[in-house]
C-alpha cells in the first residue's frame, strides 16, 4: 500500500490495515447491549416508485437508504461512528502508487439470504449497474478468484474504498438468468414485507458474521410518513421509536426523547426506550443510516 507523505484522513480511509483492524472491533457502550425487541423508524423519503433495482438506487431517499445499507444488505465497507472506514464485506484492499489500480479481499463467511454464499463475482455484477453514474471513473472491474476484486480506474483516487460505503452501493446475488433477486443481501435483517412509498418489515438473520458485534433488534419496521409534524407527533405519542427530524417542533418538552447528533445540528430523534452506542455517526441521519445494527432496545 503507497502512502501519502502525511497522514490525513484521507490516508487512514486508504489504509486496508486501518480497515482490518477496525472490524474486529466494535462501538463500545454501557450497558452491554442485548437482543431482542423492534425498531420503529418513522421516515420520510419514500415514494411509491421505490425498489431494490440497483439501476435506480442514485435516486433513493432517506427511507430507501435505510432499508439498504446497515439492515438488508451490506456494501464493501462502512463508515464507523466514529468516521473511520472499516472493511464489511472486504477485508482489506490495497492499491498501486497513484491510486488507480486496486485490489479488494472479500469475505468468505457471508451468505446471501437466499442461501447462496456471496463471492467477487456478485461485486462485478453489483457494481457493473453504477458504471454510468456512482463509478463513472471505473475502468475495469475483474474478479480474481472468488473472494478477490481488482478495481481500475481512469486516474488515481485514494478515497475509492470510502466511496464504495456508500448506500447505493451495496452488493446483491447475481443469480443463473444474469438477473438480480430483488430485495436479497447479506445484511443482518431479511426482507420480510415491503410495500414501496409505505412500508418495509425486516426479521433478523438467525446467523451472521456481524454476530456479538451489531445486529440487536429482532426485527425492524420502517414506516413511510411524509410530513415532519406526523413524525413528530408518531414519536412523541410512542408509536415509532425513532423518526429522521430537523426540529424539535412537534416534540413537546423532550421528556423521553433525545435529539441527535445535537439540538443545534439535529438530524433525527429518538425514543429513550432505545439504547444508543457511545458514540454517534454523524455523515447521515440515524447513526451514519445503521442505527438498525447498532442500537438496541434499553
Amino acid at each position: 500500500m503507497t502512502r501519502q507523505t502525511h497522514m490525513d484522513r484521507r490516508a487512514l480511509f486508504a489504509s486496508g490495515a486501518a480497515a482490518a483492524l477496525l472490524a474486529a472491533s466494535g462501538v463500545s457502550a454501557q450497558p452491554a447491549p442485548q437482543r431482542g425487541g423492534r425498531l420503529r423508524l418513522a421516515l420520510s423519503g419514500a415514494t411509491r416508485g421505490d425498489s431494490f433495482d440497483l439501476r435506480h438506487a442514485a435516486d433513493s431517499g432517506l427511507f430507501m437508504q435505510v432499508a439498504t445499507a446497515g439492515l438488508v444488505f451490506d456494501a464493501l465497507t462502512e463508515v464507523a461512528a466514529d468516521g473511520t472506514l472499516r472493511g464489511e464485506l472486504a477485508t482489506g484492499w490495497r492499491s498501486n502508487a497513484d491510486g488507480s489500480r486496486w485490489e479488494f479481499d472479500l469475505r468468505s463467511d457471508a451468505v446471501f439470504h437466499n442461501g447462496s454464499d456471496f463471492t467477487a463475482q456478485d461485486v462485478v455484477a453489483s457494481f457493473g449497474a453504477h458504471l454510468s453514474t456512482l463509478l463513472f471513473d471505473v475502468t475495469g472491474l475483474e474478479a480474481t478468484g472468488p473472494h478477490g476484486l481488482v478495481m481500475t480506474l481512469a486516474q488515481g483516487d485514494p478515497d475509492l474504498p470510502f466511496r464504495l460505503s456508500a448506500p447505493e452501493l451495496v452488493i446483491l446475488p447475481l443469480g443463473p438468468d444474469a438477473e438480480f433477486a430483488e430485495g436479497v443481501g447479506t445484511g443482518l435483517y431479511r426482507l420480510h414485507k415491503f410495500d414501496a412509498g409505505r412500508h418495509l418489515v425486516a426479521h433478523r438473520v438467525g446467523a451472521h458474521y456481524k454476530d456479538g458485534r451489531a445486529g440487536w433488534f429482532d426485527s425492524v419496521e420502517l414506516v413511510s410518513l411524509t410530513a415532519d409534524a406526523v413524525r413528530a407527533e408518531a414519536l412523541r405519542d410512542h408509536l415509532v421509536d425513532a423518526a429522521d427530524l430537523t426540529h424539535v417542533d412537534g416534540l413537546g418538552d423532550l421528556d423521553g426523547l433525545r435529539v441527535l447528533p445535537e439540538e443545534h445540528f439535529m438530524t433525527s430523534a429518538v425514543d429513550d426506550c432505545i439504547a444508543l452506542p457511545g458514540q454517534i455517526g454523524r455523515r447521515w441521519p440515524l447513526d451514519n443510516l445503521r442505527a438498525a445494527e447498532r442500537w438496541w432496545m434499553a
